[in-house]
């Protein structure tokens, strides 16, 4: 399973760094890898670029707790990405906490190791437009 985990320290308030992670949507402006992202019924629909091919994902929301904790999943035939999003006040901003999870299923197991560099990349870059976006 390809992991990235990632704390961002935000001057934002509890309350507006959740709603702004939390609509997913706005992956396109922190995330480099997005090139296309939307509200899509109770869900999000992205295109995000992997190993340079662009692969549409529709993020659901599997949970909710509001002004806390939102957990979003894709699943495609051959993996599932899974992103918990926990945000904590801290002084007079936030604290931003963001963990993706990669989970390949069958054979695809066998790309977990080439994955998790390409994965580090992509988070890499992620978390620092979440540091630009969080700190406006």
């Amino acid at each position: 399973m390809a992991h990235f985990v990632t704390s961002i320290d935000s001057s934002l308030s509890q309350e507006e760094a959740f709603a702004y992670m939390a609509d997913f949507s706005n992956a396109l402006e922190w995330d480099p890898s997005v090139s296309e992202a939307r509200r899509s019924g109770d869900g999000f629909d992205l295109v995000a670029s992997f190993g340079g091919r662009d692969v549409p994902l529709h993020y659901d929301v599997v949970e909710l707790e509001a002004p806390r904790l939102v957990i979003l999943e894709a699943r495609r035939p051959s993996f599932t990405s899974r992103d918990t999003i926990t945000v904590t006040p801290s002084g007079g901003g936030s604290v931003v906490h963001y963990d993706a999870r990669l989970s390949f299923t069958g054979i695809g197991r066998l790309l977990d190791p080439l994955m998790q560099l390409v994965f580090n990349r992509v988070g890499a870059r992620a978390a620092q437009g979440m540091r630009t976006a969080l700190n406006p």
